[in-house]
């Protein structure tokens, strides 16, 4: 008799373990990073690398996916703006595994769309589009999307940004779960007149039809210190901690980029995509400066 009550309950405790939220499309290890809404001006280009490692991470992942810790993950991110309110750029993304072995980690293309320079000296609107084909150890569905709104505020002493990425499985074992809710936010006071400390947040909450538990979330907050246009070099560099057990508990990541932007017309703004955002001299001044997207 004990044996088809076992059956009932493995099949019961199966079934239940079936339909609780899963983790799947996690927080984008490839590019840590809170866009501003600013972009490069007309027919410049520009060019950044980001890298980064899991210092502390989990130890368990989604098959094929591969666990995050002890990755480091490198990306190639050149980028051209075509209009004052248009850039368009793409990823080429690296990964260094825990094992030693070094892999190509797919690429992406973006198309972003920002409020020009001249709708407000202190508030700024956009939105960012990205299509992206990774391998299966980085992402399970290979094929995925992301659109990613864009809210900022800027003034003397301070940088705010907040972007509610909407993350989607275009292929693959997620496409049927719909989009991904993955919010990202930062605050930014402006030390001096290139460099500027604050913090970053970055979160996955799990899908729109169901959102996982609160164990299973990823939330993320990095302490940051960003340092623009120095020769035409920018700097952001930040520690971050995992606040969850679905999160990873420790990443150190830095991103490095190369302005071609016209100095001696502009001045950079203070977040850290400082080649993104040109503030002329006339509205706002010697202490804008600028160091996220």
């Amino acid at each position: 008799m004990g044996s088809p009550v076992l059956r009932v309950a493995i099949i019961s405790l199966a079934a239940l373990v079936t339909f609780l939220p899963r983790p799947g499309r996690a927080v984008d290890p490839f590019e840590i990073e809170v866009y501003d809404g600013t972009a490069n001006q007309p027919g410049m280009p520009g060019v950044e690398l980001h890298a980064n490692s899991v210092a502390s991470g989990l130890h368990t992942s989604v098959g094929p996916e591969l666990p995050a810790n002890h990755q480091s993950h490198f990306t190639l991110e050149p980028s051209l703006g075509l209009l004052s309110w248009w850039e368009i750029g793409g990823y080429l993304q690296t990964a260094l595994r825990a094992d030693g072995a070094f892999d190509y980690a797919g690429t992406k293309l973006r198309s972003k769309f920002v409020t020009p320079p001249s709708f407000s000296d202190r508030v700024r609107f956009g939105a960012n589009l990205e299509v992206s084909l990774l391998p299966q150890h980085y992402d399970r569905n290979r094929w995925g999307m992301e659109l990613r709104p864009i809210a900022a505020y800027e003034d003397e002493h301070w940088l705010l940004a907040f972007n509610p990425i909407v993350d989607l499985a275009l292929a693959g074992p997620d496409y049927h779960r719909g989009p991904w809710f993955q919010p990202a936010a930062m605050a930014v006071f402006k030390l001096i007149q290139f460099a500027s400390v604050g913090v970053e947040y970055y979160g996955n909450l799990g899908p729109f039809s169901g959102f996982a538990s609160g164990r299973e979330q990823e939330h993320y907050i990095y302490e940051v210190f960003n340092l623009l246009a120095v020769s035409h070099i920018e700097l952001n560099a930040g520690i971050g901690e995992g606040l969850t057990a679905g999160s990873n508990p420790l990443t150190i990541k830095m991103i490095v980029g190369y302005s071609w932007e016209r100095s001696e017309s502009h001045l950079p703004s203070v977040g850290f995509r400082g080649r993104d955002a040109p503030m002329q001299l006339q509205s706002r001044g010697c202490d804008g400066v600028d160091y996220a997207r």
